[in-house]
């Protein structure tokens, strides 16, 4: 089968899937309508359809001690006395019951899923702060000032990042806000952030999301289907091997940078002999105030897993030998390549 008809056979399929989850949305929703015989199936239909619109990861999150910590004296420090904040990506509306506690006079907090808006609305009721906090249910790329939120905030605070710190779109967010939402010289929480990496060995991470036969029968067609870009693994869960030292990637200044998708040429120093299936990468999320988070390998308590960034084809490498990546993010996708490091010194294409 040639790659066309791969990628005919996916495009078919991929059509079904959403006529499927189509169908299934308008069947919930005829549960609603006027003479649905069973109160007990539309109490049913409606919440399996709420359950299935959150992911699973808000409780993990929640549940992380480091960061709600980190989030809630970093607050404490950088919110001025009676200042308007506004709160990106409320979930169940912490951050912004945390901003009030910092001393902050408003707050304005965004949510474009409508059931934790809808969460985070009584949450933040049950705390008596509906009076300080006003949910809205928008992306906050389509805030109005003036309909939306009373005026420019003084400080905007977000933590929508994922293990390999963009997938959440944390960069056109950021861009957006600074420049449409916050006052001139306010604050933004977190205020920068570094990507870090190594070179992984791990034949086990690597066939997470690459296969080649099962059972002695060849399945790599179903590589196709493999993760494009990044996606996260609890890497000490896993035997492998960091075949260099950690090294510095990329920092994104929120204040003032691009935040842009771009790409930038790394070199890694190999220090053990071994196969190198892609790169382990983590971030240092600088909040402000003196405090900052990360979900480097050996943070357990973190609920962030590390982001495994994979190469199009692992490649051997001995000690000492000096590798040159081509590392990007495009769209919310961390990706690598390998490039031969005297050919790239060359300046050969």
């Amino acid at each position: 089968m040639s790659e066309q008809d791969v990628n005919e056979a996916l495009a078919t399929a991929a059509i079904r899937v959403a006529l499927d989850q189509a169908g299934e949305s308008v069947a919930t929703a005829r549960t609603l309508l006027p003479g649905a015989r069973a109160r007990a199936e539309v109490t049913d239909a409606l919440l399996g359809a709420a359950i299935r619109s959150v992911p699973r990861w808000h409780f993990a999150m929640l549940n992380d001690l480091e960061r709600n910590d980190a989030f809630a004296v970093a607050l404490e420090r950088v919110v001025p006395r009676g200042a308007h904040v506004l709160d990106i990506g409320s979930g169940t509306g912490l951050l912004a019951m945390m901003a009030v506690k910092a001393g902050a006079g408003a707050v304005t907090t965004c949510e474009v899923n409508p059931v934790l808006a809808a969460v985070a609305e009584q949450i933040i009721a049950a705390h008596g702060l509906s009076d300080r906090i006003a949910v809205v249910p928008k992306l906050s790329t389509d805030l109005v000032v003036g309909v939306d939120l009373p005026r420019r905030a003084d400080v905007v605070v977000s933590e929508i990042v994922d293990c390999g710190l963009v997938g959440e779109g944390v960069l056109p967010t950021v861009r957006h806000a600074r420049e449409h939402l916050l006052e001139p010289g306010g604050v933004l929480l977190p205020e920068s952030a570094v990507l870090y990496g190594a070179l992984l060995d791990s034949q086990a991470v690597d066939g997470l999301n690459r296969v080649q036969s099962a059972a002695g029968l060849d399945v790599r067609l179903l590589n196709a289907l493999a993760t494009r870009g990044h996606f996260p693994v609890r890497l000490p869960t896993w035997p492998h091997r960091l075949l260099s030292a950690s090294t510095e990637i990329a920092g994104f200044d929120f204040a003032t940078g691009a935040l842009t998708d771009e790409e930038v040429v790394v070199d890694f120093e190999v220090t053990e002999s071994g196969t190198a299936h892609g790169l382990a990468v983590w971030f240092e999320l600088r909040l402000g105030g003196g405090i900052a988070l990360r979900n480097a390998p050996d943070n357990l308590a973190s609920h962030w897993m590390q982001a495994f960034v994979p190469f199009a084809e692992p490649v051997g490498h001995a000690a000492g030998a000096r590798l040159r990546i081509v590392f990007s993010w495009t769209g919310g996708r961390l990706s690598a390549r390998q490039l031969d490091f005297v050919r790239a010194a060359e300046g050969i294409s």
